[in-house]
This record gives C-alpha cells, sequence and structure tokens, in this order.
C-alpha cells in the first residue's frame, strides 16, 4: 500500500511540476492545484492512517501474544495437553504470524523480517495446521463431543480454558470441506454460523459460511434444506451467481423427486433438524466398540470375572533381583491375561528417557502389510524414537528390569521404542505380532512374543489402551507398565489381542514399550500342546 500511496503522490507531483509553468497565468487553471493540494493531503492522511491502524494492529498482537506466550510457557506440555491449544499453535505459526509479516513488510525492520525469515523455515506446515484440525474432529466424533463445547473450550481435565473464534471454526469447516468431510463441514459451518448470531465479530461474512453449509447438506442428500440455506445466502449476498444458480438446480430437483413421491405415494422429503445428519461409516469394521471403550462405553468387566483378578507382591520365582524388591503386579484381564507392574519406573528414569528420546521423535511409521515397507498412516498419530540398550545406564536398567519381570529373554527383542501423542494422537485397532506370510525379517528372532508397555505420565482425559474383542480399557497411570502375551504357547497369533491407543483427548501421553520376540524363550516359555493353549 505504501509503494501505491508513494506513486500517487509522485505522478500528481509529477504533473504540478509540468503545468507550473502557464498555472501563474491562469486563476482558474491555479484553481485545480488548490483541488490538487486538497487531494494530496487526503492521500497523506490516509497514509498515515493506514500506519498508525498497522502499528496499532501489530502493538495489539504483540501484546495479546506475550500474554500468551507468557501462559503456554509457564508449562508447555499441560499447555499443549488441551486439543484446542495444539491446533491454534498450529494455525498461528502456519497462518496467522504469515499475514503479520506481510503487513509488517509494508514498512518494516530489516532485523526482523530476517529474524522471522530464519525462523519460518522451523515453522508449522498447511499439513500441520490441517492435522491439527482433523484431530479435533476425531476428538469430537470418538468422545461424542459437540461443536460448541469445543468451541468453548470445555473439555474433562483441562487446565487451560480457551476457545475457538469465528474464523477458528470456519477454517475447520473448510479443512473438512477440501477433504470432502461434509459432515463435519456442516458441524462447523453451523457453528460459526451461531457464534455470529451470538454476536460475536469476525471477518469471516454469513454468505461465506451459507456457501459452504449449503452445498454440504446438498451433499449429505438433504436437498430440501440445501434449498432453504441457499435462499439464506441469497438473501444474505444478492450477488452471489452460484447460489442462483444453485437454487435454480435444487428447485428442479426438489420439483422431480416431489412428482416422483406422488407416482409412489411417498411423503416428501422435510429439511432435516440440525446435528441430525448420521456420521458417515468408516473402514474400521470395530470402529463402534473401539470408540466406545475409549469413552468408557461397553468395557466387558463383570462381577464374576472381577473375583478371577488379583493384587500380589511379584518376583518372578525368586529372582535375585526381585527377591527383595518384589514388584507389585495386578491383573486387569484374566483371559487373555494381561498384567500391570506398579512402580516400575522412577520419575528420574522417566524424564531420562524422554530426554534420550526427544531429539530423535519422528513420526511413527507401520509396516506396509502388501509391500512390507515401513510407511506413515492416518490412523497412527504419534512421533517415536529407538534407545539402544548401550547407550545409557537407564536404557540398560530397563531393560534388565523387563526381563527379570517377565522371565523372558530380551536380547532378541526389538530396541526401547519411545512414543509421544500428540493433539489427538491414536494407534486405531492393530495386532503387535506379525500375520502369515510372515516378514522376512522375523526369520531370525522370531515373531513378536510379548508387549510390555511403560505408561511414562498421566493423561487427564483419553489416551487409554482398548481391546475391542473382549471390551477391555486399561487407563494410564505414570510409572506402570502392562504386560501381555501376543502369541499361544504354539507360535499362532492370539486375535484377541487386537488393540488400541485411544486418542489423547487432554493431556500428553507418553509411553514406552518392549517388543519381546520368540528366540530365545523356548526353555522360558515352552511350546504347548494345542494351537491355542
Amino acid at each position: 500500500m505504501r509503494y501505491a500511496t508513494l506513486s500517487f503522490l509522485w505522478i500528481n507531483w509529477c504533473y504540478v511540476w509540468q503545468a507550473k509553468a502557464e498555472f501563474f497565468t491562469s486563476i482558474g487553471q491555479m484553481t485545480d492545484l488548490i483541488f490538487t493540494e486538497k487531494d494530496l493531503v487526503k492521500s497523506l492522511k490516509e497514509y498515515i492512517t493506514a500506519e498508525e491502524t498497522k502499528l496499532t494492529a501489530i502493538k495489539s498482537w504483540a501484546e495479546k501474544l506475550d500474554e500468551l506466550t507468557h501462559t503456554s510457557t509457564s508449562d508447555p506440555e499441560a499447555y499443549l495437553g488441551h486439543p484446542v491449544n495444539a491446533y491454534k499453535l498450529m494455525k498461528r505459526l502456519n497462518t496467522e504470524w504469515v499475514k503479520l509479516e506481510s503487513l509488517v513488510l509494508q514498512h518494516t525492520s530489516d532485523g526482523f523480517i530476517a529474524n522471522l525469515s530464519i525462523q519460518r523455515q522451523h515453522f508449522p506446515t498447511d499439513e500441520d495446521e490441517s492435522g491439527a484440525a482433523k484431530a479435533l474432529m476425531r476428538l469430537q466424533d470418538t468422545y461424542k463431543l459437540d461443536s460448541d463445547s469445543i468451541s468453548k473450550g470445555r473439555l474433562p481435565g483441562v487446565q487451560h480454558l480457551v476457545s475457538l473464534t469465528v474464523e477458528d471454526c470456519f477454517e475447520l469447516g473448510k479443512v473438512a470441506y477440501n477433504d470432502g468431510d461434509y459432515y463435519h463441514t456442516i458441524l462447523w459451518m453451523e457453528q460459526t454460523l451461531k457464534q455470529m448470531e451470538e454476536g460475536e465479530p469476525g471477518a469471516v461474512t454469513k454468505a461465506e459460511a451459507l456457501d459452504y453449509l449449503s452445498y454440504s447438506v446438498y451433499q449429505m442428500g438433504d436437498l430440501a434444506r440445501a434449498l432453504e440455506l441457499t435462499k439464506q445466502l441469497i438473501a444474505a449476498d444478492p450477488t452471489h451467481l452460484r447460489a442462483k444458480s444453485n437454487l435454480h438446480y435444487f428447485t428442479n430437483l426438489l420439483r422431480d423427486e416431489e412428482q416422483a413421491n406422488q407416482r409412489t405415494d411417498e411423503e416428501p422429503s422435510e429439511p432435516l433438524a440440525t446435528g441430525t445428519y448420521a456420521r458417515p461409516k468408516g473402514y474400521l469394521p470395530e470402529r463402534d466398540a473401539y470408540e466406545g471403550l475409549c469413552r468408557g462405553e461397553g468395557i466387558k468387566m463383570t462381577a464374576r470375572r472381577q473375583k478371577r483378578l488379583f493384587c500380589r507382591y511379584h518376583n518372578n520365582n525368586n529372582h535375585p533381583r526381585l527377591l527383595f524388591a518384589p514388584i507389585k503386579e495386578e491383573d486387569e484381564w484374566d483371559s487373555p491375561h494381561i498384567v500391570r507392574y506398579h512402580e516400575v519406573l522412577s520419575d528420574a528414569e522417566i524424564e531420562r528417557i524422554k530426554e534420550l528420546a526427544k531429539p530423535r521423535l519422528a513420526r511413527a511409521t507401520v509396516r506396509n502389510s502388501v509391500t512390507g515397507i515401513l510407511e506413515t498412516a492416518n490412523y497412527r498419530i504419534s512421533k517415536s524414537a529407538w534407545l539402544d540398550d548401550d547407550e545409557d545406564p537407564v536404557v540398560h536398567r530397563v531393560n534388565q528390569r523387563i526381563a527379570d519381570v517377565t522371565g523372558l529373554d530380551v536380547e532378541t527383542a526389538e530396541l526401547l521404542q519411545v512414543a509421544n501423542y500428540g493433539v489427538g494422537g491414536q494407534y486405531e485397532p492393530h495386532f503387535d505380532f506379525s500375520r502369515r506370510p510372515f516378514d522376512r525379517n522375523l526369520a531370525t528372532e522370531g515373531n513378536r512374543l510379548a508387549t510390555y508397555l511403560n505408561y511414562m505420565s498421566d493423561v487427564p482425559a483419553g489416551g487409554a489402551t482398548v481391546f475391542p474383542d473382549f471390551g477391555a480399557a486399561i487407563y494410564p497411570k505414570k510409572g506402570t507398565a502392562i504386560f501381555w502375551y501376543n502369541l499361544f504357547r504354539s507360535g499362532e497369533g492370539d486375535y484377541r489381542t487386537r488393540h488400541a491407543a485411544c486418542p489423547v483427548l487432554v493431556g500428553s501421553k507418553w509411553v514406552s514399550n518392549k517388543w519381546i520376540h520368540e528366540r530365545g524363550q523356548e526353555f522360558k516359555r515352552p511350546c504347548g500342546l494345542t494351537e491355542v493353549e
């Protein structure tokens, strides 16, 4: 804007300079200069006003961010444990700081831009912002949260109450729309309109929200409501050409539908009420059972089963290292047998493991069942790192403790894997063992016989380990570990152990796990006489 204004000033001054030789000879012509000067003063005031507005906006932004960063840096993990905070951080750094850069670039200091340009190399990308948005929607589905609760920040166990603005809700709807997810587009465009109606200011117009909403409703098959919303869109923006075209199209479709219904004596369709659209089916056959367990629903812990669960001090048949310091062992499930070991990791050990893992954390991968290649997947949202036994005494001590407690040989086990689940972090139902045909990498060490999972943090809400097949839900507790066998004694996979890590609703979930393989266990866990023993 500055350069455009200066160009305007230069053109006008050039005009004055070229004409000055004739102006003094004619007062009538000189009067034109009066109006030229007036225009120049007007332009100058507009420039000053624009600069003042810009500086005011920058100052307001700085004050807001100063207060926000003071809160966020006091306890970063707790702050980012709130999924809305995590999403808004992605959005701010990927979108809003870029807008600020453009604003400052109109008249800025070289130092700030140089620093910002350097820092921008480490900013989140569009993919990060989109991923955080989809995580909010995943939490919305899994825990059956309405859009208003998320927008107002009303989540269980939250430490920082934070809300979504009209623009935030609108952007969430756009992310869903661009992904072909019309179900969530409707939810978030409706929330956008709701907050507008409540008087919340914002740069988004009612017409923009109705534009996305009306088409998404049409895509969900609600023709009558799509027509109604399109009429509202035209009322909000009479110049909207596509809306007028859609109005004509929807009217004809609805008329054809009514005529068809008359021939078949069916009732004409009525607009569905807000929020009544069914969530589309997903690819997971056990989605409802899995998500229900994440919410604490459908857990099949009966009184009869409860009586078969006990707590005990476990020394693994008088193991020398456990004889005078036995481990507290608790049965979590009877069949398949899942146990929890209490107080098996100290706070100091946890912090050291996290310290070693943090610099190496990378997007967690899964092995493609067809190609055998490790790749990222939308159903596993976490970052992980692998720690070798000999790189730190704490890692060696933890691995030795796993061997002592389980009674199994860890020489052929995989490295200690450390994982941190981010906003909405999850790992959908999966098996830990490899199914036939076996991966060629298992030829030496054998299949994953057992899983030992350390919980290295408490999770205020969400993040349970669930087993949809038999209806178990095990909740993280810092310093504890759970253990189960993935294979029967015959070496066949126990398909009941298909499990999942529920999305983290509030908090930061840290775990470390050891996958113990078959080789070396021949005399520690002998084969059984039957396939499922």
